[in-house]
């Protein structure tokens, strides 16, 4: 993590709180979405509770609920070094997204079940029974499509990465990062 007047670190933290705010949209806690997002985008590979603390410029009791919520839904992984008495989080998997989807196929496919037993229970003349149905298939095709969806996207990974080390995504050329910005204002003083 850079110093606090650095100008990428200011970028860093409205980033990390703009995503915040997304993910926060999209069901994650407040205080946990800022952790994410900032081991997300920060360098390190990992981080104590009081290094999530200084960089996100919170207390330690934020940080400390943050993790364990995290930890528990598999966004971050919490590893201890030999002789070291703190723990360190990390994203939890190299392949966080693919990851993400895993997990849920134990909700998706435990859904399926209780729909297809409330739907044959139900008539299936009546539009209960049939919006129960509807989303029976729903379930089964979300089920289906998460595999081939993560085969997909580690295709896609696989043919970004071997991109990003001589030119990147397109999108990735529209502006320069902040940190390089700032570099390059360095080098030309």
């Amino acid at each position: 993590m850079t110093t606090p007047s650095d100008p990428y670190d200011e970028a860093l933290l409205r980033f990390v709180e703009r995503f915040a705010i997304v993910l926060n949209e999209s069901g994650i806690p407040r205080m946990p979405a800022r952790v994410f997002a900032f081991v997300l985008a920060d360098d390190a590979e990992t981080y104590t509770a009081a290094e999530l603390a200084a960089g996100l410029r919170v207390s330690s009791a934020a940080i400390s609920s943050a993790v364990r919520y995290l930890v528990q839904v598999g966004l971050l992984g919490r590893e201890r070094r030999p002789g070291d008495r703190v723990d360190h989080y990390r994203v939890y998997d190299d392949d966080v997204w693919s990851a993400i989807l895993r997990q849920r196929e134990p909700v998706l496919r435990r859904s399926e079940e209780f729909l297809t037993e409330g739907a044959q229970m139900l008539d299936p003349q009546r539009p209960g029974g049939q919006r129960v149905r509807e989303t029976l298939e729903f379930y089964r095709f979300m089920r289906a499509e998460s595999a081939r969806m993560i085969e997909r996207w580690q295709e896609h990974r696989r043919r970004y990465r071997l991109g990003a080390e001589h030119q990147g995504h397109p999108e990735d050329n529209e502006r320069p990062r902040p940190r390089e910005h700032a570099e390059r204002k360095e080098d030309s003083a």
